[in-house]
């Protein structure tokens, strides 16, 4: 095996500033959370789309409707691998900038959408962009930062999950009932045209080293081989299964939640309260922050915490999280509101605790040299074995059981109980393959 060279130390270099990088920082940041924003502000409105583009109903209508975010996703999936090798090759903020104004007008052009076709070439487009999004940001800020200061960066960048996801709810309901849902896609669309142009005057971290004299990093060009020794990884392997059904349960959660409380539970809410599409997804915009947030630093510190006293804590945090919320979320299906919305927060919460555990996992298992391509094949693993196929799964077994959600949910209890088991049974392997990876980094 050839030996790696160091990778350099960008930050210590003239030309990139303090100032600079905290720049790229808060502008990455403000993209991830239009990105998100952009993916729920769909869930938001779903029952607005249906009431106008199917007035008289379909047979198939949950199913329909779920293969909205199936289609994004799998556009998403299919086209990443690729701008991730180009993001390699060419300057990372032109991908930036095109994925970001694609994806914008793709947005709006939701809003404009009057049939369903239409509304699903539109989706397909939005994954089209993210997917040249996705893998070149955190990569700019792995440039940028040096690998004591990379953590915490990129733990601020993925806060735009839960806030952008929340911020999404809560515009597509206060919009949505206000001017109509197509107005919910139009808003996004300035700020992302405007952010993409700010994109284009950025400088590639390459061009820096470039201009002190130092080699840039090298092209990756790695064999078969390297990508089939990570099925030998046994951590690596129980870590992507568990990820995946997390994330179908997560997927399906946040697309039908707003929807199941809106109409199936509408009759079990507090007397005298009339159901309001806006209020419910101000609400649970509310909770899907506040979980977010606070399960995502307390899972990571967690694990930490407890790495000390057993080597598998990781895992452990993770399965026990998701063995906890099993209960809680059927408890969810029978409890009558304003009960029910803390069992909601309680389910979230304990389906988020594993994100900092399961994501140290996949690259403390695995080897420097082809640690980047290990993620990108988790991610691409757990989306379509995950949320490519829940929503329209759910939708389809609501469509067989006569609309009665309850029975779609039971595949996510199952998804939900299937990952804590996992994750759980992988706890014995993780010490092995950490110290394994550990001891073929350094000899690479």
């Amino acid at each position: 095996m050839t030996a790696i060279s160091p990778e350099p130390n960008l930050p210590s270099q003239p030309g990139v500033s303090e100032r600079s990088r905290w720049f790229v920082v808060a502008l990455l940041l403000a993209i991830n959370l239009l990105n998100y924003v952009d993916r729920y502000v769909l869930a938001a409105v779903e029952p607005h789309i249906r009431q106008d583009l199917f007035p008289d109903g379909a047979a198939n209508i949950n199913a329909l409707m779920g293969f909205l975010p199936t289609a994004f996703l799998l556009s998403y999936m299919i086209t990443a691998p690729l701008f991730g090798w180009l993001s390699d090759r060419v300057n990372r903020w032109w991908i930036i900038s095109g994925g970001v104004i694609v994806w914008s007008l793709a947005s709006g052009g939701s809003g404009l959408a009057s049939t369903y076709a239409m509304l699903l070439i539109t989706r397909l487009f939005i994954g089209f962009g993210e997917a040249a999004y996705g893998p070149a940001a955190p990569t700019v800020l792995a440039d940028l930062f040096p690998v004591e200061r990379r953590g915490r960066i990129l733990s601020l960048f993925y806060v735009a999950i839960p806030v952008g996801s929340a911020i999404g709810f809560l515009l597509g309901g206060v919009m949505a009932d206000r001017f109509g849902w197509r107005t919910a896609f139009y808003v996004s669309l300035p700020p992302g045209i405007l952010l993409g142009l700010v994109c284009l005057a950025m400088r590639d971290p390459r061009q820096h080293l470039a201009a002190t004299g130092q080699p840039a990093p090298p092209v990756a060009n790695h064999s078969l081989a390297d990508y089939a020794s990570l099925a030998r990884i046994p951590s690596y392997v129980i870590n992507t299964l568990g990820m995946a059904a997390m994330v179908f349960a997560l997927g399906a959660v946040a697309f039908w939640m707003p929807n199941y409380i809106y109409r199936f539970r509408r009759e079990d809410l507090p007397p005298g309260v009339e159901p309001s599409l806006e209020r419910v997804n101000m609400i649970f915009g509310a909770i899907t922050v506040t979980a977010g947030i606070t399960a995502t630093l307390f899972g990571g510190w967690l694990g930490d915490k407890l790495r000390a006293r057993w080597s598998g804590s990781y895992f452990l945090v993770s399965g026990i999280g998701m063995l906890v919320g099993t209960p809680i979320f059927l408890l969810v299906l029978v409890t009558p509101f304003p009960t029910a919305w803390g069992l909601i927060f309680l389910t979230e919460f304990c389906l988020l605790l594993n994100t900092g555990p399961a994501n140290a996992v996949l690259a403390n298992v695995t080897r420097p040299a082809i640690r980047s391509s290990a993620f990108a094949i988790n991610i691409f693993l757990i989306h379509l074995l995950g949320d490519a196929v829940s929503p329209s799964l759910v939708g389809w077994i609501t469509d067989l059981a006569g609309g009665n959600m309850n029975v779609g949910f039971t595949a996510v209890t199952v998804a939900i109980a299937l990952s804590g088991v996992l994750w759980i049974a992988g706890a014995r392997f993780l010490a092995a393959d950490t110290a394994a990876a550990a001891e073929v980094g350094e000899s690479a």
